[in-house]
């Protein structure tokens, strides 16, 4: 057993597993302590490093490509506090630290573990269900769907069309960002319908727009883990197109579907625009979006 325990956590490797528990220390991000303990099996690992530093330094874990939802969902934009696979070790501690990294290296060395992609997610990611407040609302996950039940401060387009509840099977597949700063994050949801939407996250009734505490929402990211993990694997697949903002592979409608969902899109508008919940200048700058997203 080669073991290392911090403030910031403990890794304990018993020649088959990496098991990672998150420190209860008051610095230990919330997202952490809310993950949990994670068990990596070493057929997921693709090297371990030690990166010492003066006063301390931090172990490392890099996992396979397409081994981890965690990684898939969030694809890499966990700020580096937040990341379960990496330790901040003291500085009296760094010899312990470099034996944990070479005992994992050498096991991988001997069990000829691939580097290569995975065709299939080696770790389990979040137990269902989960739930997670936001600043645009609550986010919930049995297992089967997904439901959006809006905040008082949501956008009213969204609040007018009542609680989201979006099937696992007709989701594609699911784009997050977090919030920094300045700069908003989302959680968005994708289907067959909504693949080739542009509205801003404000307003898209399959999105969270995160602009409240960075703290809190960046738990949106378990939420957007637990179903990642149980959708096709992104492996490469026939049928598929090729989403340029991130590099996944998606399912594509064809072009009569395109049209279909295009003229979908533009009756709910219209319904909202009769029913006064749209104004005239809000109906114009949301059909605007909607176009140009479809063209």
């Amino acid at each position: 057993m080669a073991e290392i325990i911090q403030r910031d956590g403990t890794w304990a490797f018993d020649g088959s597993t990496i098991r990672i528990t998150p420190g209860l220390h008051r610095r230990v991000p919330l997202f952490r302590q809310t993950y949990g303990e994670v068990c990596v099996p070493l057929e997921a690992v693709s090297d371990v490093v030690w990166e010492p530093e003066r006063g301390g330094g931090r172990l490392r874990m890099r996992l396979r490509e397409g081994a981890d939802p965690l990684l898939q969902a969030t694809g890499g934009r966990l700020p580096d506090p937040a990341d379960p696979y990496r330790l901040t070790v003291d500085a009296n501690r760094g010899g312990v630290a470099e034996y944990v990294a070479e005992e994992i290296r050498q096991a991988l060395l001997l069990d000829r573990v691939p580097k290569e992609p995975t065709h299939a997610y080696l770790l389990p990611g979040p137990p269902v269900p989960v739930s997670v407040r936001s600043s645009d609302g609550t986010v919930s996950f049995d297992g089967t769907q997904v439901r959006i039940d809006w905040a008082d401060t949501s956008d009213r387009i969204k609040r007018a069309t009542g609680p989201r509840i979006i099937a696992l099977g007709d989701l594609v597949q699911v784009e997050w960002l977090p919030n920094r700063g300045y700069e908003d994050g989302f959680l968005r949801f994708v289907t067959p319908e909504t693949v080739f939407s542009k509205l801003p996250p404000e307003r898209d009734p399959y999105t969270l727009d995160l602009w409240g505490s960075v703290r809190r929402d960046l738990l949106t990211a378990l939420v957007a883990t637990a179903v990642t993990a149980r959708l096709p694997h992104p492996s490469p697949r026939t049928g598929t197109g090729f989403d340029g903002r991130d590099g996944r592979r998606t399912a594509v409608p064809g072009q009569a579907d395109h049209h279909d969902v295009l003229l979908r899109r533009l009756r709910e508008l219209g319904e909202l625009h009769r029913d006064g919940v749209l104004t005239d200048a809000e109906f114009a700058t949301t059909k605007a979006a909607v176009l140009r997203g479809f063209g």
